[in-house]
């Protein structure tokens, strides 16, 4: 009996320094973040992008109050902010960048609408969420392939046409607009749950438009954002985000996401890299590639 209850002993030291090697070499450093993400819901976004005739309306639409969709407050002084768009063109992509202005040159992009023109009637777009709000490989895809309908192409694309630059700016701004409260996040989901229940877009992991990189845009950030999520890289392309108290590592070769919260806990990895996670539970799924 006594051998017996050594040996599991010992297999199960084996299984645990085993799973302690995996865990190292899934996670990599992290840091604390705060939900900046919760105050702008890309797939409300979306939906007003879908039904805007031009990028002005888009932004009127984006920052009115009554409709309720921007909750965002970067700089964490209790007032929503003003996002502003700009728009960056080449040929027959177009990338749309939603930027908040936090000072006097100091611009924080939150995220980018992507699109493309293939044909007359073939059209591409996915939102890219800014990597500092919303982490890495964040998409908001239409489910419908068919997009060309949208009165907004027709507008983005005519023949003579010059890429939109918002005329607003840190200190002026609108005068239908005016800063206010920001709510909680529970009243934000109420205020936008009309267009997140509709079913148009999707969240997806992976690029789906690519001859924006033709296009000549690079991304601002501010040192004046207080809410964001920090992402660490580590080898094999996997990335960790930190958002609301937990760990999420997503590796986009094979889709795997862990999720890990609770206490801290220190472990290295292959190459003698110190990591401190939160790791009371793991989940580990699969995600189906888009």
């Amino acid at each position: 009996m006594k051998r017996q209850s050594a040996f599991l002993a010992v297999v199960m030291s084996l299984i645990s320094l085993l799973s302690c090697v995996v865990y190292s070499q899934d996670v990599t450093v992290v840091e604390s973040s705060s939900d900046a993400a919760d105050g702008l819901d890309l797939q409300a976004v979306a939906e007003l992008f879908k039904d805007a005739k031009d990028l002005e309306e888009f932004e009127k639409s984006l920052n009115d109050p009554e409709i309720g969709v921007n909750n965002l407050d970067l700089d964490d002084n209790g007032d929503v902010d003003f996002i502003r768009v700009m728009e960056e063109a080449s040929d027959e992509a177009r990338v749309i960048v939603l930027q908040v202005p936090l000072g006097e040159n100091e611009f924080q992009d939150v995220a980018t609408i992507e699109v493309e023109k293939n044909g007359d009637e073939d059209y591409n777009m996915q939102i890219r969420g800014n990597e500092v709000i919303y982490g890495p490989d964040y998409y908001i895809s239409p489910v419908e392939v068919h997009i060309h309908p949208w009165p907004i192409f027709g507008w983005m694309f005519r023949p003579v046409y010059h890429p939109f630059r918002s005329a607003f700016y840190f200190g002026f701004y609108p005068n239908w607009w005016h800063p206010w409260r920001v709510v909680h996040v529970n009243v934000y989901r109420t205020r936008t749950v009309r267009f997140t229940t509709r079913a148009t877009f999707h969240v997806s992991h992976t690029t789906r438009v690519t001859r924006v990189t033709k296009v000549n845009y690079h991304a601002h950030s501010s040192t004046l954002v207080k809410k964001q999520t920090h992402v660490s890289r580590g080898g094999h392309e996997r990335t960790t985000t930190v958002k609301a108290g937990k760990v999420e590592v997503h590796n986009p070769k094979t889709g795997k996401e862990t999720t890990v919260k609770g206490v801290k806990k220190t472990t290295k990895t292959e190459h003698g890299t110190k990591t401190t996670v939160k790791a009371k539970k793991t989940t580990h799924h699969d995600k189906p590639r888009n």
